[in-house]
């Protein structure tokens, strides 16, 4: 059997390899992680944990980087991060796309945990700015709903009620009910952490740094661009407009 012709056939098996994002689509990567309900349990503080809230930036920061996105978001145990029309890499191959970034975002959470976490990745086309902008307000609205949700299941839990009771506790209920529930034990949901209710942004941000040019002595100023955390994102429209305005932003202002 010839090379080439062995070669040729065992390639011609791998269907995706050749399926590629729409040219001048904008482009989301979401990872999730997979199996997390459990692997959080008895790890972490519930419903929120200032460690693992910690360790999802990281990798959200590393995912932004690897992949110079333009933005990236996380809230609960998943990060979307944003790349442009014109800047996604890999040939915009979606087999690439996925796999690396999902273990990217495994191995980047796993060392910081010093345990093994598998993440899972998809891909999200968006046509147009706005819809960019309803996704972000879509991820966004789920961290509220699972957040609201999550104060009142865990709050009922540590007082005593198992999980099938906390769950018929809280079905059906509606949001009003849930922040009565909460505000009834002093729990004030407006008041917590922005970073549970509206989950975290990771974006691109520019300072200047003054140096030295060695050939002439002169001080010179520099542009250096760096990541920026955003733990108090706006909400609804002043979200959308904060997004709208970052994908207008040229490269050389990200």
């Amino acid at each position: 059997m010839k090379r080439e012709s062995l070669e040729s056939r065992m390639r011609s098996r791998e269907v995706f390899h050749t399926l590629r994002v729409l040219p001048g689509a904008w482009v989301v990567l979401r990872m999730d992680g997979r199996g997390f309900s459990h692997f959080t349990e008895g790890r972490y503080e519930k419903p929120f944990d200032a460690s693992l809230h910690a360790l999802m930036v990281q990798t959200t920061r590393a995912l932004v980087e690897d992949f110079q996105a333009l933005y990236g978001y996380t809230e609960s145990d998943e990060l979307s991060i944003l790349l442009r029309p014109d800047a996604v890499p890999f040939d915009r191959e979606v087999e690439k796309l996925v796999s690396l970034s999902a273990a990217r975002a495994a191995a980047t959470f796993s060392v910081g945990a010093s345990t093994p976490a598998t993440f899972d990745s998809r891909v999200w086309l968006g046509a147009s700015v706005e819809d960019v902008v309803d996704y972000f307000r879509w991820r966004q609205e789920d961290a509220a709903r699972c957040a609201l949700h999550g104060w009142c299941y865990w709050t009922l839990r540590k007082e005593g009620m198992d999980v099938r009771e906390a769950t018929m506790a809280l079905h059906g209920a509606s949001v009003e009910a849930k922040h009565e529930l909460l505000h009834a034990r002093g729990i004030h949901f407006p008041q917590l952490p922005a970073w549970q209710r509206r989950g975290t942004g990771v974006l691109w941000s520019w300072h200047e740094k003054q140096g030295v040019d060695p050939r002439s002595g002169r001080t010179v100023t520099a542009r250096r661009r760096h990541l920026h955390t955003e733990e108090e994102l706006p909400m609804k429209d002043a979200y959308a407009d904060f997004l709208r305005r970052l994908m207008a932003s040229t490269p050389l202002d990200t």
